[in-house]
């Protein structure tokens, strides 16, 4: 092998070596079930301030239980500077960015964050769209998790169809495949 051509595969083990290892460093911390599979690389994050929409629905089995169930999230985007970058709604669940791209996915993994917070998150992209900074997104991270549970208030058959607005916070992190 030539010394150029050495030098060019020793230089592209090193790049890769490196976004794995930044990789690494952008997820320490969080839970195994959600973090993002080697071979991405973290492109955006953002913050999430919003409501998650809980409707009282009666359970198929058995007949006779009611239960809050998530109808759908909507939230706003913003970066570390507090300036709005886009939004978050669903279902399905679908991420938006100002510059006009988008995402859409589909849960992979959960893992709990206390009672109090609903889960961390990992999605993966089902479909993705514009021209922007989401178009090549792999993976959604939900980290950082605040508030957003089912409501404490009695589901039941006489408040059935109800719905309730709860307030919640979390981080995002968008992955693309190296």
């Amino acid at each position: 092998m030539s010394i150029r051509k050495s030098v060019f595969v020793v230089s592209l083990l090193m790049a890769a070596a490196s976004a794995q290892a930044q990789a690494n460093d952008d997820q320490k911390g969080l839970p195994a079930l959600i973090q993002v599979a080697a071979g991405n690389t973290l492109v955006l994050e953002a913050s999430a301030e919003g409501k998650i929409t809980y409707e009282c629905s009666k359970e198929k089995d058995p007949l006779t239980t009611y239960k809050w169930v998530m109808a759908g999230p909507k939230a706003v985007l913003k970066n570390s500077d507090g300036k709005e970058i886009g939004d978050y709604s669903g279902p399905p669940a679908r991420w938006a960015s100002k510059d006009g791209s988008f995402v859409t996915g589909s849960q992979v993994a959960v893992s709990r964050n206390g009672g109090k917070n609903i889960p961390y998150q990992l999605v993966k992209a089902d479909v993705s769209g514009g021209m922007g900074i989401m178009t090549t997104v792999s993976y959604v991270q939900r980290v950082n998790t605040q508030g957003g549970v089912a409501p404490s208030k009695k589901c039941t058959a006489d408040n059935a169809g109800d719905k309730v607005d709860v307030d919640y916070k979390a981080d995002y992190k968008f992955w693309k495949a190296n």
